[in-house]
């Protein structure tokens, strides 16, 4: 016994340990998975705000594509022989100059910079004749994009491999140096001043919106920001007000507008909506097949206890009603035996031995009768007669029939009833079973206080009857347990009570069958309360043959029950 209880508790612990890791893992799994998509996701629009970063930097470099082909060293001998630039590079102005993100080039040989003396020129493209001119004018925007220029030049010329060199003062020009790479020196500075508006309003915002398009379509929104000013300048989707501490990615421009930055925020973009509908999919399935499987293996296990304590308590069972059967036979069989031999010839003792066989032949025969109606409702061939009655009279019946028989167990027997109770159906062979077992109950244990009350009375739904006594009491874990067959309360007190555990079990079984219902009130040492409650009977004026219609249908009802088959 004890090896099997301990392996199927081993058994079931394993299985338990084994879903609750295989739930692990596959939680685990899922949310590493769902980790991953995301981190995707993010890592695909932050590829594609780097991407837009790109683009706006080949807007920019895309008219000069061309002066990397030019030899910078023949620019510069051409320009020192003729102090003009060949058409090539004039072309090259022209198509820089016709584009709106510029308003104007300037150029400013190397080694007379106008910006620090005046004395020396600084020229402005005049796109009507093709034509380097001198300008008075100079804007301290020009100035301060050519010192930021030659600051840089300054580090870079030694190392540098290309022939021109774009330097950015934040948004406003753009500085492009033009290097003699085999002597390694500066021919001369072009400074083209950007058109800010244009910029900002007509590239940058629009573009912003075709990239990136409305944030509850593609899950982003995208802000370009000036950091130095605190302001936000464009952005794809302008109904979505930017906040700094929500922002998942920032972004800056590779090598021009310092200032300027792209801020992005991934709302819920259509891969992540769609990863986390799956995972909660998945989560919904994965609860569900686990609850299924750990509840399979707690019925599983709670089956088996409990058949295992069925099988125990059938065996005890069998082996209390053998001895039980055993004595009343042994006692008859011994008084018949001294009969049939004429041993006995004294009236009085053969009266005694009449009467020892007669109340053993009693005994015997309520046994049987008792297993006979275990075994008739557990088979659904317990026959019913439902018919009204009045409750009390039937309860007033009992008490004057065994009245002299509990008061001579030592009991008071008490009997409340309230008068004009109404009409309940009920068949009152099953209810004579029904109050006997409750009695024989209460007087098996009742050991000190011996008093039994019988009280019938209306209540809100039907009319009840309580069966009360005085006796050891009823653990409450032990309340729904004790309507089980076979089940018997384990301790010192009811161990010397003879009993098979099958009384409340055909009580309950039989006031179900009635269509009524039981309960109990019970605590250890302080007595036991029984409720047996029946529904009120209503007849409205039918004829006796209306009557017989409606009990033929209670019968035909009660006989589809779940204890009538």
């Amino acid at each position: 016994m004890f090896n099997t209880k301990s392996l199927r508790l081993i058994f079931f612990g394993i299985g338990l340990i084994a879903v609750v890791a295989l739930t692990a893992m596959n939680i685990y799994s899922m949310h590493e998975l769902r980790k991953s998509t995301i981190e995707v996701a993010q890592e695909d629009k932050k590829n594609q705000i780097e991407e837009f970063t790109t683009q706006v930097r080949f807007r920019f470099f895309q008219p000069f594509r061309s002066i990397r082909k030019l030899d910078i060293e023949h620019l510069q001998q051409y320009y020192d022989d003729y102090n003009d630039f060949p058409d090539a590079f004039k072309d090259i102005m022209i198509d820089a100059s016709l584009d709106s993100i510029f308003y104007d080039i300037y150029y400013s040989p190397h080694g007379e910079d106008h910006c620090l003396n005046d004395s020396y020129p600084m020229y402005k493209f005049n796109t009507q004749n093709r034509q380097f001119e001198i300008e008075e004018n100079i804007s301290t925007q020009v100035c301060d994009g050519l010192g930021l220029a030659r600051s840089r030049m300054k580090v870079l010329i030694d190392e540098y491999r290309w022939n021109n060199k774009a330097s950015f003062d934040t948004h406003r020009s753009m500085t492009l140096s033009m290097i003699n790479l085999a002597e390694r020196e500066i021919v001369g500075h072009l400074i083209f001043t950007i058109n800010q508006d244009y910029l900002v309003n007509d590239y940058l915002a629009k573009n912003l919106i075709e990239k990136f398009g409305p944030s509850d379509e593609t899950g982003i929104v995208v802000w370009l920001r000036d950091f130095m000013q605190e302001e936000i300048l464009a952005s794809s989707d302008p109904n979505i007000e930017h906040n700094r501490d929500f922002i998942d990615i920032r972004q800056r421009f590779p090598d021009l507008l310092e200032n300027w930055s792209l801020h992005a925020k991934i709302i819920d973009s259509p891969t992540i909506a769609a990863t986390n509908a799956s995972l909660f999919r998945n989560l919904v399935v994965l609860v569900s097949a686990v609850l299924a499987l750990f509840g399979a293996l707690l019925f599983m296990f709670l089956t088996s206890k409990r058949e295992r304590e069925l099988a125990q308590r059938q065996a005890g069972f069998l082996a209390n009603v053998t001895h039980e059967l055993k004595t009343p036979l042994a006692a008859m069989q011994a008084a018949g035996e001294n009969l049939s031999d004429g041993r006995v010839t004294d009236k009085d003792r053969i009266k005694s031995y009449g009467n020892h066989i007669y109340t053993e032949t009693i005994r015997l025969r309520k046994m049987i009768e008792k297993l006979l109606d275990i075994a008739r409702v557990d088979a659904g061939h317990n026959t019913i007669q439902l018919t009204p009655h009045k409750l009390q009279d039937l309860v007033q019946e009992y008490y004057d029939s065994h009245e002299a028989y509990v008061q001579s167990r030592g009991f008071r027997f008490e009997l409340e009833a309230e008068p004009g109770l109404p009409d309940v159906l009920v068949d009152p062979d099953h209810f004579e079973t029904i109050i006997s077992n409750l009695v024989d109950n209460a007087i098996k244990y009742s050991f000190d206080d011996k008093e039994i009350k019988l009280s019938v009375q209306k209540t809100k739904t039907g009319v009840s009857l309580t069966v009360t006594d005085s006796g050891i009491g009823i653990p409450k874990k032990s309340h729904q347990q004790i309507f089980e067959k076979f089940y018997r309360l384990e301790d010192s007190m009811t161990a010397k009570t003879k009993g098979h555990g099958l009384g409340l079990s055909i009580v309950k079984k039989l006031v179900e069958l009635n269509q009524g219902s039981i309960d109990l009130k019970s605590s250890p040492g302080k007595g036991t309360t029984f409720i047996v409650e029946f529904p009120v009977y209503q007849l409205e004026a039918e004829t006796e043959k209306e009557m017989e219609r409606h009990y033929e249908y209670v019968n035909k009802e009660l006989q589809t029950s779940d204890y009538v088959k």
